[in-house]
């Protein structure tokens, strides 16, 4: 179970973590009826782009252990011991995960010029 977002980017949502709605830190409003819709384009780049910074200086030294830890490849899932274990807080994680979101979107409006999706509520 859980929820999806899909369009230019696609990916789930960090469950128990991350809100349907994560993508409107990044400077686009999403719209909803069932889904959210998001629109992004170049004149949204600055603001996306200011957001991860300030998710990365707020995560701070802990941004390298949250990387370390969920980009291993022999790691398919985790518990919240273990986050805490790294001094990760709650909202540590939801920031991480709303950064990783940011990042896919800048990606694909530097890659494309925009970048649409629809996000599951």
């Amino acid at each position: 179970m859980g929820r999806y977002y899909d369009g230019d980017i696609s990916g789930k949502f960090w469950f128990g973590v991350q809100s349907s709605c994560a993508a409107d830190r990044f400077g686009s409003k999403g719209y909803e009826p069932n889904y959210i819709e998001y629109h992004f384009d170049e004149d949204n780049l600055e603001d996306c782009e200011k957001e991860i910074k300030d998710i990365e200086d707020k995560l701070g030294d802990k941004l390298n252990r949250m990387d370390e830890f969920f980009n291993n490849p022999d790691k398919y899932g985790y518990t919240r011991d273990e986050i805490y274990g790294l001094g990760v807080t709650d909202k540590d994680l939801e920031d991480y995960a709303d950064l990783r979101l940011g990042k896919k979107i800048r990606d694909c409006i530097k890659a494309k010029g925009h970048c649409e999706f629809t996000a599951e509520l």
